[in-house]
């Protein structure tokens, strides 16, 4: 059943340092992240994930407002995990270093929080690039089979994209935050299913925006593809039924090269993946079932799968 959702109160762009914490994690993107810093309405800590292109110096030098957390090894996702211990404000936003938040998203994204004592995650809509193109993710979290609930400002979730989103920090820390098991791409997931299995609503809310403009230092698709497998059979054995990881190895090792490639990145984790093995409740499961069942037809039309990403 679809709810009214309460109304937010009216913060001030003034009141966001107190409220609101950016966590940026880079890593080797010195010109990128030098250039978004000044983007954001927030006080902002960088968690550097061992650049060697001199990323800490010239942050230091160009923002000496900046936090900054200097790593000696690449830890992965888990770096914003530690730039969240360090916030001392209820509500974090995460961002790239090639992203930040549009004026007053911040502000909006705490009265929604405010207004809202249960919800633990906000996924705000994402303007890709200098056209300003809506993500396609944007259409998928919108039209989430899980709809509105009581307690939510918006559509339901069971997942989210990182530099688009802002968390009540208790309510991360209380999940674990990201693990360095899974690392990157793909954290997002097992942070998602924790946070609903605890009881916290994630919600899309579109009115809060983020740029994202992707930085040509990228890795290639095929290694991010293969890394996408690799976090997904992990995700599986730390935290969905037995038959579900058969299927995600079963998938793996018929994806071919990317699959194979991904399973072997798999391998050495294996054992921390098992040793944080915990199911989700039958509730969580119930929602992942909706979200991934099947779309329904229209007359006469051929079936159509759902999406492969989940809201």
């Amino acid at each position: 059943m679809r709810t009214r959702p309460a109304p937010a109160r009216r913060l001030d762009a003034q009141d966001v340092p107190a409220r609101v914490t950016v966590v940026v994690a880079t890593r080797n993107r010195r010109d990128e992240l030098v250039a978004s810093l000044g983007r954001h309405e927030a006080p902002v800590i960088v968690v550097d994930n061992a650049s060697t292109d001199g990323s800490v110096e010239a942050v230091r030098a160009a923002h000496p407002h900046v936090h900054v957390v200097e790593l000696p090894r690449n830890i992965g996702a888990a770096a914003r995990t530690i730039g969240v211990r360090l916030a001392r404000t209820p509500y974090v936003a995460f961002a790239d270093d090639d992203s930040w938040w549009a004026p007053g998203a911040l502000a909006r994204a705490a009265a929604v929080f405010d207004a809202h004592p249960r919800l633990g995650l906000i996924a705000g809509s994402i303007a890709v690039g200098p056209e300003e193109r809506p993500d396609p993710l944007n259409a998928v979290l919108a039209a989430s089979p899980l709809g509105i609930p009581a307690g939510c400002p918006g559509p339901a979730l069971l997942g989210f994209v990182a530099c688009g989103t802002l968390v009540r920090r208790s309510a991360f820390l209380e999940v674990g935050g990201f693990d360095d098991v899974v690392r990157f791409p793909g954290e997002e997931e097992r942070v998602a299913l924790d946070l609903h299995d605890a009881g916290w609503r994630l919600s899309y809310v579109p009115e809060v925006r983020a740029h994202h403009h992707p930085s040509p230092s990228r890795s290639s698709p095929g290694l991010r593809r293969s890394a996408l497998v690799r976090s997904s059979v992990l995700t599986a054995l730390m935290r969905r039924p037995w038959r579900v990881v058969a299927h995600e190895l079963s998938a793996a090792l018929l994806g071919g090269r990317v699959g194979r490639r991904g399973l072997r990145r798999a391998l050495p984790q294996v054992p921390a993946a098992l040793r944080a093995r915990k199911r989700l409740t039958p509730a969580t499961e119930a929602a992942l079932a909706v979200l991934r069942a099947p779309a329904p037809a229209a007359p006469g039309a051929a079936p159509v799968a759902a999406p492969e990403a989940t809201p």
